[in-house]
């Protein structure tokens, strides 16, 4: 045992995805739950530092910390199995910075820490939803969100459950 710090390093996934829409578009569907269903399902991000985030019939569950229209979102994030009060899994942090960019938005993702089992599954998660923020934001059909998955599932070298 030791009085000193300790180096660690923790696993993250990150994106930087240029999308063809105005940041006030991208906001719109990263912060109006209804704009995308497929992703969101049930749920609600309250406006302003505090708010409680609840998405995927509660299935995921945080507190919004960042709060800046068309610029930034960072909430926590935590995974609760039905009924559960108590998470089994360690409290993550999601951040989306929209940066003006030629006419659209460069959004970037970042979530932290991601357990090391996790990381590819993770990273098809967020390729999935960038996909659908993308499609959303430009006015496009957003397709199931299986298809995303199916789709990206392959990109990560993941095998999906039936």
């Amino acid at each position: 045992m030791s009085h000193d710090a300790q180096f660690t390093h923790a696993h993250m996934v990150l994106f930087e995805r240029p999308i063809a829409a105005a940041p006030d578009a991208v906001w719109a569907v990263l912060t109006e739950v209804g704009r995308l269903p497929g992703w969101y399902g049930e749920g609600i991000i309250e406006p302003g530092v505090g708010g409680k985030v609840e998405l995927m019939d509660g299935h995921i569950r945080g507190t919004v910390t960042r709060w800046q229209p068309s610029r930034m979102l960072a909430y926590s994030w935590n995974i609760f199995s039905p009924g559960e009060q108590e998470s089994a899994f360690p409290e993550s942090y999601l951040s989306l910075a929209l940066v003006p960019m030629n006419g659209g938005t460069l959004l970037g993702l970042t979530h932290l820490p991601v357990l090391e089992a996790f990381v590819k599954l993770n990273a098809m998660g967020w390729h999935t939803f960038l996909d659908m923020v993308d499609a959303a934001a430009c006015g496009h059909r957003v397709e199931p969100r299986e298809t995303y998955m199916m789709r990206n599932a392959e990109r990560y070298d993941l095998t999906l459950p039936s």
